[in-house]
């Protein structure tokens, strides 16, 4: 059995802004605590992030002014570095959030309920040159996981993408630099944990990884955007590394790197820290294990039965939305059930 050990955890805590490295990561049970718990949106309430904007690679983020320095949960003040040294500073303890209504936002299909940060408004629309707001969702609001791609249907998740969790191996990405004219570092790839003593890819075949009472569910390949080829110091932008990743690591024209996941445990609170031993574990099956050789053609043939060219299932494709997928479900196996039904009753 590999010695899998955690080498690094990071956080995101605005959306598309810099990260902060941990050595200890609080987990809840929407995700590290702070991760992607901001994020900035345009005058309709749309997300934006280095897809549309890569100058939002040099905006710092920082959790400062805490109760305890061990405990990053425990930080009072979030502060955004602009590249020209301004700062804004936001109180965590919502005394800075007006009384009025959340707002409804918008991150891909999901609309979320958040709070406006006003002390952030003026800066960031000066930086962008129009007019944005910076966010918090609601500590209430619960945006559920796409239900193709998870456990037990109950996960939710903050402002990223898709899961809670992504994770890579660092051998991956040696092994990415090594095909490279000029190594990436792996900030690119913007990951929560990474894990070293597994062979490069080995994370393609995972489905659980555990310690203690925490399981790390892998539940779908990370495909990957155009982020990857933004200098994260510099926002530069190249063509690599999709250009090479696209030669040996590409499903239905979806460029695969790293594993999507979500995590469970009991209690409210759990802990990552660096140099925590990981083991190894069987589970149910999911559709992240299914796709586990990039090489085979059998995958991409489940790739392709199972997700529609802009990565959405079926069902959320015919109802444009997670919840609606559910829902949509639902009513075929209604349908299904009551056919039966009326042909028995017509033999009969």
């Amino acid at each position: 059995m590999p010695n899998l050990t955690i080498s690094s955890l990071n956080i995101y805590p605005v959306k598309s802004l810099k990260g902060i490295s941990l050595a200890r990561m609080p987990l809840s049970k929407r995700g590290p605590i702070f991760d992607r718990e901001w994020m900035i949106v345009d005058s309709k309430g749309k997300f934006i992030t280095q897809r549309e904007y890569a100058k939002m690679a040099l905006i710092a983020c920082d959790l400062t002014e805490w109760e305890d320095i061990e405990r990053i949960e425990t930080a009072t003040v979030l502060t955004l570095t602009l590249p020209d040294g301004e700062t804004i500073d936001i109180p965590l303890d919502g005394s800075d959030t007006p009384t009025d209504e959340p707002i409804a936002v918008q991150v891909w299909r999901d609309t979320c309920f958040a709070d406006v940060e006003p002390r952030a408004t003026g800066p960031l629309s000066d930086f962008f040159g129009e007019d944005v707001r910076l966010v918090r969702m609601r500590s209430d609001f619960k945006r559920i996981v796409d239900p193709d791609y998870c456990v037990d249907g109950n996960e939710t998740v903050g402002f990223a993408d898709a899961h809670p969790l992504m994770l890579i191996s660092d051998n991956s990405l040696v092994d990415l630099n090594n095909r490279l004219e000029i190594p990436v570092e792996m900030n690119r790839f913007r990951p929560n944990i990474t894990i070293s003593g597994a062979e490069a890819f080995a994370e393609d075949n995972w489905q659980i990884l555990s310690k203690g009472d925490i399981d790390i569910h892998m539940v779908k390949p990370c495909a990957r955007c155009v982020i990857t080829t933004i200098d994260q110091d510099t926002a530069d932008t190249g063509k690599e590394p999709l250009r090479t990743l696209s030669t040996f690591r590409k499903i239905d024209g979806k460029i695969i790197f790293g594993q999507d996941a979500c995590h469970k445990f009991t209690g409210d609170l759990a802990e990552l820290n660096v140099g925590d031993t990981l083991s190894l574990k069987t589970g149910h099956p999911t559709k992240s294990t299914a796709i586990s050789s990039v090489a085979s053609g059998s995958i991409k043939q489940y790739y392709r039965r199972h997700r529609d060219s802009d990565g959405r299932s079926g069902a959320q494709y015919f109802c444009g939305g997670t919840k609606s997928a559910t829902q949509f479900t639902s009513l075929c196996w209604g349908i299904a059930v009551s056919l039966i039904v009326i042909v028995r009753c017509i033999v009969v």
